[in-house]
């Protein structure tokens, strides 16, 4: 028995959730994973999981024996990296997951310097605005925007984006300018809604102004006749004429600058979108995963349009 092999099949067991999902992350097939946890179990004569037909538990031993086999492969992984001096080259893959216009717009553009100052780091990109399982489905980190409230992760605020309502030229000569953001739940006009994932609601945000002394303040939202799960889809359809949309600015400039949308309520201010970075907590952090967290603390404090 690999004691290498069997304590990172565990460890991935009870990241996962499942032994399915386990295997396929380790590149294992799922009877060689269990038979591996098996014979772990055997050698330490503890119950170290609860196996169900519809769902594997850590059990109290083999949760405190989880934390310490986290802590033992990552140390196996610097003394490796320390040996090779993959401290100062990281290497090996990546993954993350980011969403869309901000891989379109920001990240990509600049992956090259971080390629030069990384060479061995393969970075493995999941691109979408969806619930990533970061624990799950095996991901490195992945870069939010909202508020992340999910406990077994680690969430870390890199960015406030300033946020801007727009419109297309086509729509607004069709419904006309909205005067007040209240318009909006009114005829003629409508939004393009931005659908959370995996909660089926529209998002809103808050949009508030000073006016003689005192602030007034509203949640911005409105009708809607189409709705998408992604960033880059809601822009198109702003930029087709579909409603208003409400979204970071660094996605609206390029296309303010060209005429293809208009910014609305130049007089309101919608509160900034937290932008974090999250990873597992209990997961060791590996040297490459610290290079790129410091890398997008460079890249983001480096970027103007956000």
């Amino acid at each position: 028995m690999d004691r290498f092999d069997t304590l990172q099949a565990f460890a991935r067991v009870v990241e996962a959730g499942s032994f399915t999902k386990a295997a396929q992350t380790l590149n294992m097939s799922k009877t060689t994973v269990s038979q591996l946890v098996q014979q772990l179990e055997a050698r330490l004569r503890v119950k170290l999981l609860n196996r169900t037909t519809r769902q594997v538990k850590v059990t109290p031993e083999g949760a405190a024996y989880y934390e310490r086999v986290v802590r033992l492969l990552g140390d196996l992984e610097d003394a490796d990296h320390a040996l090779a001096g993959d401290l100062a080259a990281p290497r090996g893959r990546l993954r993350i997951d980011v969403p869309s216009p901000f891989a379109r717009l920001i990240l990509m553009p600049a992956l090259p310097e971080f390629h030069r100052r990384y060479p061995e780091i393969q970075v493995i990109m999941g691109v979408s605005d969806r619930n990533v399982d970061v624990i799950g489905e095996n991901v490195d980190c992945v870069l939010r925007g909202g508020e992340i409230t999910v406990p077994s992760l680690v969430a870390r605020r890199v960015a406030n984006l300033r946020l801007g309502a727009y419109a297309a030229p086509a729509y607004l000569r069709g419904a006309g300018t909205p005067a007040h953001p209240r318009d909006l739940e009114q005829a003629p006009h409508h939004i393009v809604g931005f659908l959370r994932s995996g909660s089926g609601t529209i998002a809103t945000a808050r949009i508030r102004r000073h006016r003689n002394g005192a602030e007034e303040s509203l949640e911005l939202k409105g009708r809607y006749v189409v709705a998408a799960d992604d960033g880059n889809a809601c822009l198109a359809a702003g930029l087709a004429g579909m409603g208003v949309l409400w979204l970071p600015r660094y996605m609206a400039a390029p296309h303010v600058a060209a005429g293809e949308l208009a910014t609305l309520f130049e007089d309101w201010q919608l509160d900034p979108m937290p932008l974090y970075l999250a990873y597992p907590q209990n997961r060791h952090l590996s040297a490459k995963l610290r290079v790129f967290i410091g890398w997008i603390d460079e890249l983001v404090a480096a970027t103007q349009s956000l």
